[in-house]
């Protein structure tokens, strides 16, 4: 595995951190599971259409 290459676009990388410590890793893997799990149940803000005013003439 190349690190310092992008695998998407080709592009150059920097590692600006390295997390050995398994409890550290251990707790970001699951921050995101959960961050994954939860992420498609929030519900979106019922749409709207834009103030009145700003449609004043818009269409004439």
């Amino acid at each position: 595995i190349d690190i310092e290459t992008c695998s998407g676009c080709g592009g150059a990388m920097k590692v600006i951190a390295c997390i050995e410590d398994p409890i550290v890793i251990k707790q970001i893997l699951d921050h995101l599971k959960h961050k994954a799990e939860t992420s498609g149940t929030r519900a979106l803000p019922e749409s709207r259409a834009p103030p009145a005013e700003l449609l004043l003439g818009l269409f004439d």
